[in-house]
């Protein structure tokens, strides 16, 4: 495996449910735990010594994902145009920019992404309805990861 795969294999790890995954490919042995924290974000980190090999459930996690995604059609996914921290406010004694049931034009802020200590905003792309918002304050977001599901008026 190169680092590009490994990489790709830990975000596809990070966007389910599972708190403990173990791989060996040949000399390459990987072992991740995510663990919530104490502000309920999901971290990776590396343990040793465990015993249980659960490769299989990563495939059967990815597949009901997808499966619980194929029902929104009409919505429209804003997802992330960098990898950053995720904002949901101006400020931490701010009120979020939208919550699930706001209403939002075009080009109405909906989020900051922090990346290498620079703030972008992200503007909605059309004017609808905030059905979902999927990624939860002060938490890592990769490229295009899905942000937020809007109905679209």
């Amino acid at each position: 495996m190169n680092i590009n795969e490994i990489k790709d294999l830990l975000k596809i790890i990070d966007q389910t449910n599972l708190e403990y995954v173990k791989l060996e490919n040949g000399e390459l042995k990987l072992e991740v735990s995510k663990q919530v924290n104490s502000i309920n974000q999901n971290s990776l980190c590396v343990k040793k010594d465990f015993k249980e090999d659960i490769t299989p459930k990563i495939y059967e996690n990815i597949e009901q994902n997808i499966n619980r995604n194929i029902d929104n059609d009409n919505l429209v996914t804003i997802e992330a145009p960098l990898m950053g921290t995720y904002y949901s406010s101006p400020s931490p004694e701010a009120d979020n920019f939208v919550k699930v049931g706001d209403m939002v034009r075009e080009g109405d802020t909906l989020c900051i992404l922090e990346a290498m200590k620079l703030m972008n905003e992200i503007t909605s792309d059309i004017d609808g309805e905030i059905v979902e918002v999927l990624a939860r304050n002060e938490e890592l977001v990769e490229y295009n990861q899905p942000l937020f599901k809007i109905k679209p008026l």
